[in-house]
């Protein structure tokens, strides 16, 4: 009988291993045989042109040889040809490139499972904006990972009642800032039984299909029974149309950094409706200083700010702060 910890790492490891489908037979051989260990833990998988095949994981990256053997040194490693990664993106884009152009005017496509695949090469533009991109160089084969119950210990925090506070969730890059408010938009959308919180209708604008995953329009994450997802479209423009379409009581959104991203911000609040965000920044002290959100954090609008970090892991809830009183109220 299997046990909890091994039926969670048997999912993770069947989670991962959903990439092998966009990768050509010459590196899936490769990479197939690498150990459950290994699999649970993969976070991107990257290709780049005459360079070594390199897998990161959440605490180190490992290079790996045309045996599909973990190797020490760049010069043993399988060098990435130009033929791997045409094959690659046949298999991302269904042979068909321009099916998927308007994602590739952003950098990556997001496949079945949620998975987002990054693409660099050279840019074809139009004016000041980019048309299309070709003579691509590399890939980057990013892992999504759905962590339920991630956000569990922080929801006491950000419930009032029946209601939600707004709340900032802050972290550098790599911290699971993206993992954890996913969580908390399932949780807001389906209700805390255990908190007396029923539930509420929730819009989600995920930019950069990276919090529902969707594909085809379908989200591949649970973020919720009462949640509406508007995909691929910039947060402020994404408020706005669920402001006014979907009347949502709390609007979700990834990473707002933007003059247009805070302008969104308060017209939602000001319309009553809760606002949970995300932003980049490896303190407290860097994000009072970031110019963009300064004006609106001396407003004290968020009720909550929730600070990531990796001392246990990716996604430690490091403290939460009382965004009108700036005093740590708790931590995960």
């Amino acid at each position: 009988m299997l046990t909890v910890r091994s039926q969670v790492l048997n999912r993770e490891t069947q989670t991962a291993r959903g990439i092998l489908n966009y990768v050509p037979p010459s590196l899936r051989s490769l990479l197939e045989g690498l150990p459950d260990s290994v699999w649970c833990e993969l976070e991107e998988v990257r290709l780049r042109v005459n360079r070594p095949l390199l897998i990161n994981l959440t605490s180190k990256e490992l290079l790996v040889d045309r045996r599909g053997q973990v190797v020490g040194k760049p010069g043993a490693a399988y060098l990435v040809t130009a033929d791997d990664l045409v094959r690659t993106l046949q298999l991302v884009t269904g042979s068909s490139l321009y099916a998927v152009e308007e994602e590739l005017r952003s950098g990556y496509v997001t496949v079945s499972g949620g998975h987002r695949v990054g693409i660099v090469g050279r840019t074809v533009m139009d004016g000041d904006r980019i048309q299309t991109m070709k003579q691509f160089t590399g890939i980057n084969v990013r892992i999504s990972r759905e962590v339920t119950g991630a956000a569990d210990t922080l929801m006491p925090y950000l419930l009032d009642g029946l209601r939600v506070r707004h709340t900032l969730i802050v972290s550098p890059p790599g911290c699971g800032k993206t993992t954890i408010l996913r969580d908390v938009a399932r949780l807001v959308s389906d209700g805390v039984a255990s908190l007396g919180f029923p539930g509420l209708t929730v819009g989600l604008v995920d930019e950069r299909s990276e919090l529902a995953g969707c594909y085809r329009g379908v989200p591949q994450r649970d973020v919720g029974l009462r949640t509406d997802v508007l995909d691929a479209c910039p947060k402020a423009l994404g408020m706005f149309i669920l402001l006014r379409a979907m009347a949502p009581r709390v609007i979700v959104t990834d990473e707002i950094g933007r003059t247009e991203d805070v302008s969104a911000l308060e017209e939602v609040i000001n319309a009553g409706v809760t606002i949970i965000s995300t932003a980049h920044a490896a303190s407290l002290d860097e994000l009072l200083h970031r110019p963009v959100l300064k004006n609106i954090l001396a407003m004290k609008v968020f009720e909550r700010l929730v600070m990531l970090g990796r001392s246990r892991g990716p996604g430690t809830i490091e403290k939460i702060v009382n965004g009108q009183t700036m005093r740590v109220i708790g931590s995960g």
